[in-house]
């Protein structure tokens, strides 16, 4: 059994920062890819990043690009979203997740290829 425990979430103000981690149990977390995604009060799940198993390569929603960035560490099985210049519209309870397949540009938002989720972390930006 996997299990994805994010934190780091809590109030800022618009333009402030906040990193969000993410720390999973298992012995395979480096081989897969892991992802963070959002939830805002009354609208559908959205992606917000992704990871390969290496780190090499990253995707991102066009919302944060240039914004937030994702990382991990494999040897501490954790990933990390460095969130940057945040906006009200960031507010969302934020989700990390391990992907269950390779992924590509187009593939990699969709929540059907994740098999396990964390709890997530409330993330709040005033104006």
């Amino acid at each position: 059994q996997v299990q994805l425990v994010e934190s780091g979430g809590g109030l800022v103000q618009a333009g402030g920062s906040l990193r969000l981690s993410c720390a999973a149990s298992g012995r395979t977390f480096s081989n897969y890819a892991m992802a963070w995604f959002r939830q805002a009060p009354g609208k559908e799940r959205e992606s917000v990043a992704v990871i390969s198993w290496s780190g090499i390569i990253t995707y991102y929603a066009d919302s944060v690009k240039g914004r937030f960035t994702i990382s991990r560490d494999n040897a501490k099985n954790t990933v990390y979203l460095q969130m940057n210049s945040l906006k009200p519209e960031d507010t969302a309870v934020y989700y990390c997740a391990r992907n269950t397949a390779d992924f590509t540009s187009s593939t990699w938002s969709k929540a059907f290829y994740y098999d396990y989720w964390g709890q997530g972390t409330q993330v709040t930006v005033s104006s």
